[in-house]
């Protein structure tokens, strides 16, 4: 069984930056792709990245390109959400998510991902 711990959310003002962490225990292979979703208050759940656990391919949404950057650690079992130049619009709960994937894209939707953390909550004040 996969767990995911997320960490690092907090209070920012606008323009800030936070790096998100996501510590993973458990049966993660280099066939599994990571992702981070985001659900901003009172909406649904949306795609942030994901990056595949071997490297290789990343993919954003057009809301975070060029300010995220997911990257990940193979030896600390940990991948990363670097969030740079932050905007009101940015707040939310923060998940990581993770799954086994064999293609050479990256998944992008939320029925993709088989396991998720608990959330960190980022809150960015104008």
């Amino acid at each position: 069984q996969v767990q995911l711990v997320e960490s690092g959310g907090g209070l920012v003002q606008a323009g800030d930056s936070l790096r998100l962490s996501c510590a993973a225990s458990g049966p993660i292979f280099s066939n599994y792709a990571m992702g981070w979703f985001r659900q901003p208050p009172g909406k649904e759940r949306e795609f942030v990245a994901a990056v595949r656990w071997s490297g290789g391919n990343t993919y954003y949404a057009d809301s975070v390109k060029g300010r995220f950057t997911i990257s990940r650690d193979n030896a600390k079992n940990t991948v990363y959400l670097q969030m740079n130049s932050l905007k009101p619009e940015d707040t939310a709960v923060y998940y990581c998510a993770a799954t086994p994937w064999y293609s050479e894209n990256v998944p992008r939707y939320k029925y993709n991902y088989n396991y998720w953390g608990q959330g960190t909550q980022v809150t960015v004040s104008s």
